[in-house]
């Protein structure tokens, strides 16, 4: 009858299992096994192609890629900055809402959610629009008040960029951790306000520790996420190309080499790099923020 029992309800997981085959395992598989090809070309490139075998080679090319390891640098500099960042001002607004009445909370969290309901495609498009000095009203506002701002300029296109994710991520991080709050036992605020702690002291002391494996989850969400950054700097190029370049991201590298350059094989590998510097990243992560909680 056990057995039964857990037949049953591994049975609920079947059609998690079959998605996670079909579209996670096969395309990383599928991936894997296109990296340690590479078409070659004979003839000068005037005759036909045809396909190697060429081992790691592809991933030996991937990881003395100067575009493509500076790329990596450059977004893991700006994910130091702007996560902490949104991570702040998300922490801030879960707080605020924590100190209302649930009435409040419940109007300002959908008021808050509404960012990040939009597609991030239209949210950059929005933006972008919002910063052209042509028909964008930033600039004259900066105008009006003595500010002579361009941001698409070379120093700006990076806060440019940061200030599109975290108008656009805030919502959905405050969301987690604000739920996160909800399950702090409400009698440690009371005895904390009968000893006498100021609201500051018990949010320092009592809520922020309360909440830290959602700051921890969001943190690691937001670097998966940072990562992997396209559609931003992609329209950003659209608008800037002599700022934005075509290797600005890692992602904006693999794209092009892939549909672009036609260079598939070489694609994939960059992929399965790009994959693997994640997984690296969010395990020391991971390891870090568990050795301070020890």
């Amino acid at each position: 009858m056990i057995r039964s029992q857990r037949w049953k309800g591994a049975a609920f997981t079947v059609p998690f299992q079959l998605g996670f085959v079909f579209l996670y395992l096969l395309p990383i598989g599928y991936a894997i096994h296109q990296s340690l090809y590479l078409e070659k070309q004979s003839g000068l490139g005037l005759g036909g192609s045809t396909t190697e075998f060429v081992g790691l080679e592809n991933y030996q090319h991937g990881l003395t890629d100067s575009a493509f390891m500076t790329s990596i640098l450059r977004v893991v500099l700006f994910a130091c900055v702007q996560i902490p960042f949104m991570l702040l001002v998300s922490l801030m607004l879960a707080l605020c809402l924590d100190a209302v009445t649930s009435r409040v909370a419940g109007r300002f969290r959908i008021l808050l959610l509404v960012p990040y309901m939009i597609p991030g495609v239209v949210a950059a498009i929005v933006w972008i629009n919002l910063y052209s000095p042509e028909v964008g009203p930033l600039t004259p506002l900066g105008d009006l008040f003595g500010f002579d701002w361009n941001f698409f300029a070379p120093s700006m296109v990076w806060p440019s960029i940061g200030n599109l994710l975290t108008w656009h991520g805030i919502g959905y991080n405050m969301v987690i951790i604000y739920s996160a709050l909800q399950g702090v036992p409400r009698e440690l605020f009371e005895a904390a306000r009968l000893d006498g702690a100021s609201e500051l002291r018990i949010a320092l002391s009592i809520k922020i520790p309360f909440v830290r494996g959602a700051l921890v989850l969001t943190a690691l969400l937001s670097i998966i996420q940072m990562l992997q950054i396209f559609n931003e700097p992609a329209l950003f190029r659209n608008v800037t190309p002599q700022t934005v370049s075509d290797s600005f991201a890692p992602i904006m590298i693999i794209y092009n080499q892939a549909f672009n350059a036609g260079n598939y094989n070489y694609a994939a590998a960059l992929s399965v790099l790009l994959a693997l510097f994640l997984g690296i990243a969010s395990f020391l992560f991971y390891r870090l923020t568990s050795r301070e909680a020890d």
